[in-house]
């Protein structure tokens, strides 16, 4: 019998759920903060953890650290608000196996858990490291192509490669094409999330670290850059590194060899190194967060993504690609999309990217019981926005007169720019707007900005 424990401040939620999953076979637990359920694992072993993000002593991703330190063979999946799309992604490139999103559907859920059940079952069994190549679904808008050829003239070489774009723009999918079209596929190829890892755990999380090394270390961990020995290792939102990180990162590059956290001796390595970010990273330089050497031996060549909203001509192609999958994943078996989820989907900004539209088409195909995904079926945001923009794009004629009207669309799109700007930075989108935190969440609440 598999063994869950489900940590959420909400003692209903929690009561809800363990009887959920009582009734479907799986033996349960609970806890209600952070420290209860690591004081919880670190007498016992349970398969899965299913836990909230927002916990009222620690968020999800420290704790989700400490839980694949103490427990590394558990799974995590996360639980989110639609909100926290962006939180969602870095769970789950800081080890989650996957996130449900509020509200809590349950036969979403249950399908979830029975996934993580039976790839923990499957990866327990000893086999070779080798990564499964991720099949890159290239647009057929110009910015696509080009994104194409580019990687086809650096996948060949050894060169180490900074790829620029938006949270959600398929950064590690254009890595993991490099790799696979590169002398190396079939060996591992590893990515990491710099921007999930802490600074106290980041020289661990990569190096690894031996037996004893700081509290907490009750075995010795292999390292990021030994798992992906012989392949290629992906290094997301690098600018987020911690500089002395970056000194030991700089290092490996020069020597090829790396120290575990706690031990003097070198280890040898062969990895080809593969960056991403979100950040201008000459900024980083120039105000001295990023070595300027560093950046130098990491920027042999430059891949950059545009955000989906500027390649319009991919947005159905991309949304019928997810389609497929959460047809395999749900077994499902839906046509496509209405012609108005169609127009939804063109006008719509996706600022989360192809993230968010993966989550979007995947939790419509769930609750869709026809054979094509209509609108009331998409989340309310979606169609908000569309209706949104839709009336931004015709203003002209509506000859709006109303004052009031005029001044809240304004205000509106001035917060939605310093979303954009400060990537969804509440705390800096607060700054640039000269408002308080407190302020600008009441102003997200009452415009239904949901980004």
């Amino acid at each position: 019998m598999s063994k869950i424990l489900i940590i959420d401040d909400d003692f209903d939620i929690c009561k809800l759920l363990t009887r959920f999953f009582s009734k479907h076979g799986y033996e349960t637990f609970e806890a209600h903060n952070a420290k209860s359920a690591i004081d919880f694992l670190k007498e016992t072993a349970v398969d899965l953890v299913l836990t909230d993000f927002r916990l009222p002593d620690e968020d999800g991703i420290s704790l989700l650290q400490k839980i694949k330190l103490l427990r590394p063979q558990t799974l995590v999946i996360m639980i989110t608000g639609y909100s926290d799309i962006r939180i969602s992604v870095k769970a789950i490139k800081a080890g989650a196996f996957d996130y449900v999103t509020k509200p809590l559907h349950p036969d979403e859920i249950l399908s979830t858990v029975k996934s993580a059940l039976k790839k923990k079952n499957t990866v327990n069994t000893p086999a070779p490291a080798k990564q499964i190549p991720q099949r890159f679904i290239h647009g057929t808008s110009p910015e696509s192509q080009n994104v194409l050829k580019h990687i086809k003239l650096v996948a060949p070489t050894q060169m180490t490669v900074v790829i620029e774009g938006e949270t959600g723009t398929g950064k590690e999918y254009v890595a993991n094409t490099i790799h696979n079209f590169s002398s190396r596929a079939g060996k591992p190829f590893v990515a990491v999330d710099c921007g999930a890892l802490s600074k106290e755990l980041a020289g661990s999380e990569l190096f690894g670290h031996v037996k004893g090394a700081f509290t907490g270390a009750i075995a010795e961990k292999t390292g990021c850059f030994q798992e992906a020995n012989g392949g290629t290792i992906f290094l997301d939102e690098i600018g987020n590194l911690p500089y002395e990180i970056q000194v030991k990162l700089l290092r490996v590059l020069q020597e090829r060899k790396i120290s575990k956290v706690g031990s003097n001796k070198e280890v040898p390595i062969d990895v080809r190194i593969v960056t991403a970010t979100n950040d201008d990273l000459r900024k980083s330089v120039a105000d001295g967060s990023f070595r300027e050497d560093l950046y130098h031996r990491l920027n042999e060549f430059n891949i950059t993504l545009s955000p989906l909203r500027k390649r319009k001509e991919d947005i159905i192609l991309f949304a019928n690609h997810f389609l497929r999958k959460a047809n395999e994943d749900l077994g499902k078996d839906i046509s496509g999309f209405s012609s108005d989820v169609v127009k939804i989907f063109n006008r719509y900004p996706w600022y989360g990217n192809l993230r968010e539209m993966r989550n979007v088409v995947k939790r419509a195909a769930l609750i869709t019981q026809g054979e094509y995904i209509q609108q009331d079926a998409l989340p309310h945001e979606i169609t908000y926005h569309h209706a949104d923009s839709f009336s931004f794009d015709h203003e002209e004629e509506e000859n709006i007169t109303d004052l009031k009207s005029s001044a809240e669309k304004a205000e509106k799109a001035a917060i939605i720019k310093a979303l954009q700007e400060t990537d969804n930075n509440k705390t800096k989108a607060a700054k640039v707007l000269k408002i308080d935190r407190k302020t600008l969440y009441n102003k997200l609440r009452d415009y239904a900005i949901d980004l």
